[in-house]
């Protein structure tokens, strides 16, 4: 058996989540960092807040202030409160954090910023009626695979669609 050619340490595994998740995707999201001996960062995206602009060290004005700071509070709370519940007894090393504005965007700024390994995100939950046009542009998923370099591993949430069901965007 040849040895392994010794690589620098990756970088964390990022899970981008919504309120009212199905664990999975923190759970799947932990599973990888266990394997890569990583750290899970679990983050939420505020899309009522947008980038207003960003300072040369990286800092990042919002438009609305305290605006939507009660609900951005209580998404957060929410997400950090199913993190806990998803991680309970795990080992992995996790925290949680909420970036703002557009999700695919925001993620990526983060994982460019913390250089991430991995990230991490569910599929969108079905019947919802959109096209399949409207499924490429606008999921997050896509938008991540195509806009960055870094895997993008997409967590199914819903039960598998079955041989003869119509698929969400048909």
């Amino acid at each position: 058996m040849t040895d392994q050619p010794h690589h620098a340490p990756a970088g964390p595994v990022i899970a981008g989540v919504v309120p009212g998740q199905a664990p999975r995707v923190v759970r799947e999201a932990a599973r990888q960092a266990a394997l890569a001996h990583v750290d899970l960062v679990v983050v939420h995206v505020d899309t009522t807040r947008f980038v207003a602009f960003e300072d040369p060290d990286g800092y990042v004005h919002s438009t609305s202030g305290d605006v939507a700071g009660a609900a951005s509070k209580a998404a957060l709370e929410d997400v950090r409160r199913a993190a806990a519940e998803a991680l309970a007894g795990d080992t992995v090393a996790w925290s949680v954090r909420q970036e703002i504005g557009d999700p695919a965007l925001a993620l990526i700024r983060l994982a460019d910023e913390i250089h991430a390994s991995v990230l991490v995100v569910g599929t969108r939950k079905r019947g919802l009626g959109e096209s399949l046009r409207e499924f490429l542009t606008g999921s997050v998923a896509a938008r991540l695979s195509h806009r960055q370099r870094r895997p993008v591993l997409v967590v199914p949430q819903d039960d598998p669609v079955g041989a003869d069901d119509q698929l969400p965007w048909e």
